[in-house]
């Protein structure tokens, strides 16, 4: 068992890493990072894949 929270808000999520919403969002949207939803509402993102995204983004950059 992981010792570590690895599911967070979305809102959440994007302020752990200063992102904007949107950008998770859309990330969620083309599969990039694991959501659980509830009906069509994002509610919780893996934190794994977000940190993932993030680097990936600050690489290209």
């Amino acid at each position: 068992m992981s010792l570590v929270k690895t599911w967070y808000t979305p809102e959440a999520a994007a302020d752990k890493f200063g992102i904007q919403i949107g950008k998770l969002m859309e990330w969620v949207a083309k599969g990039l990072v694991r959501a659980e939803q509830e009906g069509d509402k994002v509610v919780q993102v893996n934190i794994d894949d977000v940190r993932l995204e993030v680097e990936t983004m600050v690489i290209r950059s």
